[in-house]
């Protein structure tokens, strides 16, 4: 005979209650028109007058959105993040604050974390990571790019790293 237990075997389970925490809006200075589909986890950003925020967005605090934005769903735009008036980020588009320049996370050590800076009329494509840049105006970022270094000359951009593909 095996010493193995037999599939019918009962498994022992143990149980634990979960830290839960509620995923909303909170502390959120808002302009004047501006829509949001829930559910969204937004905290102490500000989003300005007539922007669009799409379902499961989540914009840390600190965070700005300009004017006639508009951030489609699955979006990730953490803290230290700026984008500016007249912009498009859609779905699934990461931004990220922090390098892992010690090999690993920052964490809690903020002064490890870099921001972020969009200029007007920049359009992030599906999937794109803009890591810490600063983007300037006119720029498309394509779907699936992945942004390490800023962005002074407008035009088209994709790839990874991403590079102009050409100027507007």
């Amino acid at each position: 005979m095996s010493a193995r237990p037999s599939a019918l075997a009962i498994k022992q389970v143990f149980v634990t209650t979960p830290e839960i925490r509620n995923a909303g809006i909170v502390d959120v200075e808002f302009g004047e028109n501006v829509t949001v589909v829930q559910p969204v986890n937004l905290y102490r950003c500000t989003i300005e007058d007539g922007s669009f925020i799409g379902p499961f967005v989540e914009i840390q605090k600190g965070a700005t959105i300009g004017k006639r934005c508009r951030i489609q769903s699955h979006a990730f735009i953490c803290e230290l993040v700026s984008i500016g008036n007249d912009c498009f980020i859609s779905h699934g588009a990461m931004f990220i604050n922090d390098l892992f320049e010690m090999g690993g996370p920052a964490g809690d050590n903020r002064e490890r974390w870099r921001p972020t800076k969009l200029g007007t009329r920049v359009s992030v494509g599906t999937n794109a990571t803009i890591l810490p840049v600063t983007i300037c105006d006119h720029v498309v970022i394509g779907a699936g790019a992945v942004v390490t270094k800023d962005i002074s000359v407008s035009g088209i951009y994709a790839g990874n790293p991403a590079r102009l593909l050409r100027s507007l």
